[in-house]
């Protein structure tokens, strides 16, 4: 499989020369580990085991450091978490070393020692994070994006345009990246890699295995679920209900557990980063809001295996499609932010009227509203979320917003609101 230049490679390389210690997280199969082995390639790795004790890293973690020069990839860490600490101590050791010569404390920053990769996030991942402040930092990677996918790279893209000059972005034309398949077939095959690159015939199979791995190594290390088959129908039922408001108590009727377990559960899936979740918009006017935070699948393939959904053409018809087309976006915007040195805050809006935006960015005092509509002839009316936004807060300073869609080029909708085509460059 060929690879494809990844669009965190950049801030990668500018971390490792900064920083002494880099987590790279992500969901499995998301391209960690060929991330680090093509743009580190001179770095010696070890790849931890769940089932053996590689090295005799968690019995003896000095020894096994000692016997491994840096700079150094900890591939899975989480299967050894007793190396945080003796990789802590080294880094302080090398952190407070003292230059030649007997002149004064090195301060300045070292180059990348340890890079550890993990599929979950683990406290022992966070505690290492806060245990190093200011020389450890967290790099979340994701299933491709559109440009990863259309092989064309660069960091330059739709969203730092519209979040550094709003006005500016929505007055020109935008190209649209090269077309490698359809919308409907890029949501049913995902974004995960290696489902980029198969044939049509296996995507099936590859989320089966996908999914048979996940819960039957991860969420084990994770969770309190013993009944691995109720966990896969409670992981199908939340699949169906992406795009929407999470209601713990709904989730735990459906399958016959309390809330208190879905919402654990739900957790569980958070913390292997198969599911994500985009907090509601308070503002001034907390009692007409709903607090209830919106969900989504993290890979709409998977989605569409856990739905059966056997083919592209079938999707086409399916109720799902519009919410995994809205997934697709707020994940496609997700890791466009993770690119930017300061992502915007994300939430979404809905007023006790029932007037919603469904995506609301927020960076330097200026929110950006967006929605979201598989439509290819969006109209004004799909402006009117945005608008009784506005009309709710006149007094916050809202930029132009936009109506994401599948579209062909880009067109105004209202004297504030413009239509975008969701594969913008």
């Amino acid at each position: 499989m060929k690879y494809k230049p990844r669009i965190l490679a950049d801030k990668l390389k500018r971390m490792v020369a900064r920083f002494p210690v880099i987590i790279v997280s992500g969901a499995r199969q998301v391209g960690k580990s060929t991330l680090l082995r093509h743009e580190l390639s001179g770095w010696d790795t070890v790849v931890l085991d769940p089932a053996t004790d590689v090295g005799n890293a968690r019995r003896d973690p000095d020894l096994f450091l000692d016997n491994r020069p840096t700079p150094l990839i900890l591939d899975e860490i989480q299967y050894a978490p007793e190396l945080v600490a003796a990789i802590k101590r080294r880094v302080d050791r090398a952190h407070e070393k003292p230059p030649p010569n007997g002149s004064a404390r090195h301060t300045t920053p070292h180059r990348a020692l340890f890079v550890l990769t993990g599929s979950q996030q683990w406290a022992v991942l966070k505690s290492a994070g806060e245990s190093l402040a200011g020389r450890a930092v967290f790099l979340d990677l994701q299933g491709f994006c559109l440009a990863e996918i259309a092989g064309t790279g660069g960091t330059h893209h739709w969203l730092e345009r519209y979040l550094d000059d709003p006005a500016r972005f929505t007055a020109c034309d935008h190209p649209r990246l090269p077309a490698r398949r359809t919308m409907q077939e890029q949501l049913w095959r995902g974004f995960l890699p290696a489902a980029d690159s198969l044939e049509k015939g296996w995507i099936p199979d590859y989320y089966r295995s996908y999914l048979r791995t996940y819960i039957e190594r991860d969420i084990r290390l994770v969770s309190d679920a013993r009944d691995q088959q109720q966990f896969g129908r409670f992981v199908q039922l939340v699949a169906a209900l992406t795009a929407q408001e999470i209601n713990h108590s709904q989730l735990g009727r459906e399958l016959g557990v309390t809330p208190q377990t879905a919402q654990r559960w739900l957790a569980n899936l958070v913390a292997t980063f198969q599911w994500f979740e985009i907090p509601a918009f308070h503002g001034n006017t907390l009692k007409r809001l709903s607090a209830k935070p919106k969900g989504y699948i993290a890979d709409t393939g998977l989605a569409c295996a856990l739905q059966s959904i056997s083919t592209w053409q079938t999707l086409s018809g399916h109720p799902l499609v519009g919410p995994l087309f809205e997934s697709a976006v707020v994940g496609e915007i997700r890791k466009l932010s993770a690119t930017l040195a300061t992502p915007p805050n994300l939430y979404h809006w809905r007023s006790h009227g029932g007037a919603e935006v469904d995506l609301l960015l927020e960076r330097d005092g200026i929110f950006y509203p967006i929605e979201i509509k598989l439509a290819s002839h969006p109209s004004t009316g799909d402006t009117r979320g945005i608008q009784a936004f506005r009309a709710a807060y006149p007094a916050l300073k809202t930029a132009p917003g936009l109506v994401i869609g599948p579209l062909e080029k880009s067109q105004r909708l209202s004297p504030n609101d413009w239509a975008l085509p969701w594969d913008t460059r």
